[in-house]
């Protein structure tokens, strides 16, 4: 499935914007129709509500996040999609480097430039993330007021738990690989470790769907894309939980839960919503983590996903 750049519902402009020291490269996606009311906002408006969109684990904004925008902007939503600091077509050296905080930091920047756009209702901001960005999605709705709405596929949601479902050789490989990287890596080089791999190989992500990550990746980047973080992460991403901060977030949010997920399981994930004062649960029995990238099952996700009121 491939989607064009733009079309006659919207343009679609490459820019950037600052994160720390470099610049964060992203999609800045504009309908080409007026605002037009909504059920929550029945009063015509000069702005647009916006939604700001950024990948998984070690992924760029061309897997699959143009699906999603297209879907949002046609109906009447800016959409920022982002690529994070160390990825993609954004600046930071070393490459790959995974960093949570900052990621945080570069969706608190991401946030920043969306709310500035003249065009963009400051009030009306929301944030979409899918598995590892899902928890960082879960993260800034906590922190940040001016996030409105949120919507969270198949979030990351504990640490702990992912280390658990590595398996436990597989944990050690990766616990040396992590030290190594630490110790004896530089500014332009890393110890790389796989994002994706098949069980009992040594990868970040290592479940049966899990491998089902390289599908993502678009045909003409299949040659130059970098299939591998730097090791340190797996030294502190287990410090990680973004779960324990659901209750914090009081704006609303729609969890989408595929129950065949064996990336990011639905069973803590499902303990965690329950302490969600505005949550929407969508629970996909029969899919599995990477199933609502494509086909019907995209369909069916995204329909759910547009009854988030921005």
């Amino acid at each position: 499935m491939t989607t064009a750049a733009s079309s006659p519902a919207f343009n679609r402009e490459d820019i950037h914007f600052p994160s720390g020291s470099d610049l964060c490269a992203a999609w800045l996606y504009r309908p080409t129709s007026p605002p037009f009311p909504s059920n929550t906002h029945p009063i015509q408006s000069s702005k647009y509500p916006a939604i700001i969109l950024a990948s998984g684990r070690g992924g760029i904004k061309e897997m699959a996040l143009d699906r999603y925008a297209s879907r949002f902007v046609e109906l009447g939503i800016v959409c920022v999609v982002f690529d994070y600091r160390h990825f993609g077509e954004s600046g930071g050296r070393p490459r790959q480097l995974l960093d949570i905080q900052r990621q945080l930091e570069d969706w608190e920047a991401a946030i920043e430039y969306t709310v500035k756009l003249e065009f963009v209702d400051e009030e009306r901001v929301g944030l979409g993330g899918s598995s590892f960005s899902g928890g960082h999605v879960i993260s800034m709705a906590a922190k940040d007021g001016r996030v409105r709405a949120v919507v969270a596929q198949c979030p990351f949601t504990s640490g702990l738990h992912l280390a658990r479902t590595a398996g436990l050789i597989p944990l050690f490989r990766l616990a040396t690989l992590g030290v190594k990287d630490l110790l004896f890596s530089g500014k332009d080089k890393v110890v790389p470790i796989k994002v994706a791999g098949k069980p009992g190989e040594t990868a970040m992500m290592n479940t049966p769907d899990a491998f089902k990550y390289r599908d993502l990746i678009p045909p003409h980047l299949e040659a130059t894309f970098k299939d591998y973080i730097a090791a340190r992460f797996v030294l502190n991403v287990s410090l990680y939980n973004p779960g324990w901060k659901i209750s914090s977030i009081h704006c609303p949010i729609l969890f989408a839960v595929c129950g065949h997920d064996s990336v990011t399981p639905p069973g803590p994930t499902l303990k965690y919503i329950q302490k969600a004062p505005k949550a929407t649960i969508k629970h996909y029995t029969q899919m599995g983590h990477f199933d609502p990238y494509t086909g019907t099952n995209f369909d069916i996700a995204t329909k759910d996903y547009m009854e988030v009121s921005l």
